[in-house]
């Protein structure tokens, strides 16, 4: 392995490997922290950001994280890397690729046409050197454009996923949720329950009941049971009505071994939703769910950050064409990022890398009740992301998910950032939206006086 090395004054800082190198030079995280791979100063982070930000791109291609051999995520990173799409920037520097991306001679075109010769770790390199405001920036100019009953990720517009969770699956409780979801615009992206019993008759029986309130009311938009990938399999198998796939994954074959995932699984899943050709607008099937720390928490992070673990994840999403990724950003707990200062930049890190490895990515805007994080935290990440072009965030009722015990945004807070960007749903679902008269106004997003009839029915029967 290399060693690397700067300068400080009359002080060497020594890094062992890239692997310490990049763990060296990432922004302070608690996650990293108990690892034990975090500088040890402000001042050895900043030698060790210095040291990146000259390290050749093409090193990365050269010298690898995680080993080759044992690993298939990274075999998936150096087989799959297209070289045609890298030669434009090859000869930069980690330093330089900052300033390539911020110049103004970069748009959405050449971002696109680069995405595939970057590699998760230069991704994840830059970013550690980047400030907030790079992040936003160069996402803002990424475009990532998916289709399954509806278009997401088009210019002008924020998705949501719909999230009626509820603590015993009672069809009610989750219809209601539905229903309130639908009056303030939210759920093009997806109507996605988690379900509090997880089997195979219980996921038929939920993926069931979403497809007869889309089919029943001519909802454009897709359903989802965030269910183990093998249970979805199986739902399929069975003759279940389902649109998309979903599973978490992670950045190390160790890691989504622990999640009982692995390359050639997700395939098969894949394949067997595209069999059911049930979209509309496009073939955009799987739905992947991330999270910073996932790796370490399975004590497969093989010395990485969790940062690089985090980018390395989007190696396998890219790989299966999703519909939607997002990342659940404060969801596995202060051990991994502290506060709310920790989980607004591990937001904006992950959006970045996931927009510039072309990616259609969004983010639950959350923490759970015993992070150092409050609400106004999630309002500042949620503008942020705004800014910075996120393809969707989370809607649940009053921002509490009452099955899964943690704080996300809110209708509410999806209706907001959509008036503040001027922003519009899906166009297919935007249109949904005015036929039902719940939209109004052609400048901008207005509620509509009245309930829908459709909708004054179904709420008289769930009284």
């Amino acid at each position: 392995m290399s060693q690397f090395a700067h300068v400080v004054g009359s002080r060497t800082y020594l890094f062992r490997d890239l692997r310490d190198l990049m763990a060296k030079a990432t922004p302070a995280r608690s996650g990293d922290y108990l690892a034990g791979v975090a500088a040890g100063s402000a001042e050895e982070r900043v030698a060790a950001q210095m040291a990146l930000a000259a390290l050749p791109l093409a090193t990365f291609l050269s010298e690898v994280v995680v080993p080759y051999e044992s690993d298939e995520i990274t075999r998936l990173i150096i087989d799959e890397h297209d070289a045609a799409a890298f030669a434009r920037i090859r000869h930069l520097t980690v330093g330089d690729f900052r300033n390539w991306l911020l110049s103004d001679v970069v748009d959405a075109v050449a971002l696109t046409s680069a995405a595939p010769g970057i590699t998760p770790e230069m991704a994840a390199a830059v970013s550690k050197i980047m400030r907030i405001q790079d992040l936003v920036l160069v996402a803002r100019k990424c475009r990532v454009v998916t289709a399954f009953r509806n278009t997401v990720g088009l210019a002008g517009t924020l998705s949501t996923r719909l999230q009626p969770n509820h603590p015993t699956d009672d069809a009610s409780g989750i219809a209601a949720s539905v229903l309130d979801g639908l009056l303030y615009g939210s759920g093009d992206a997806v109507i996605g329950i988690n379900p509090a019993t997880d089997n195979v008759p219980q996921v038929i029986k939920i993926v069931t009941m979403l497809d007869d309130i889309i089919t029943r009311y001519g909802i454009p938009t897709q359903s989802c049971v965030l269910t183990h990938v093998t249970n979805t399999i199986a739902a399929i198998e069975r003759g279940a009505p389902v649109d998309l796939v979903f599973q978490s994954i992670a950045g190390t074959e160790a890691a989504n071994q622990s999640f009982g995932v692995n390359l050639a699984l997700l395939d098969e899943a894949r394949q067997a939703a595209l069999s059911l050709k049930r979209g509309t607008a496009g073939d955009n099937v799987m739905y992947f769910e991330t999270g910073q720390g996932s790796a370490l928490s399975a004590n497969a992070n093989h010395g990485l950050d969790q940062q690089t673990c985090e980018a390395r994840a989007y190696a396998v999403a890219r790989k299966f064409k999703p519909l939607l990724v997002n990342t659940v950003v404060g969801f596995i707990g202060p051990e991994y990022l502290y506060d709310g200062k920790q989980i607004i930049r591990a937001g904006l890190e992950d959006h970045f890398c996931a927009k510039l490895l072309g990616l259609p990515m969004g983010c639950d805007v959350c923490y759970t009740n015993h992070a150092e994080a409050d609400q106004n935290d999630m309002d500042v990440l949620l503008t942020m992301l705004g800014a910075a072009g996120c393809t969707f965030v989370m809607g649940i009722p009053g921002s509490d998910d009452i099955m899964l015990n943690y704080q996300t945004t809110s209708f509410h807070d999806a209706l907001y950032a959509r008036r503040v960007f001027g922003l519009r749903p899906a166009p297919e679902f935007d249109a949904w939206l005015r036929q039902m008269k719940i939209f109004t106004g052609d400048d901008y997003i207005t509620l509509g006086a009245a309930l829908p009839e459709p909708f004054r029915q179904a709420l008289l029967g769930l009284s």
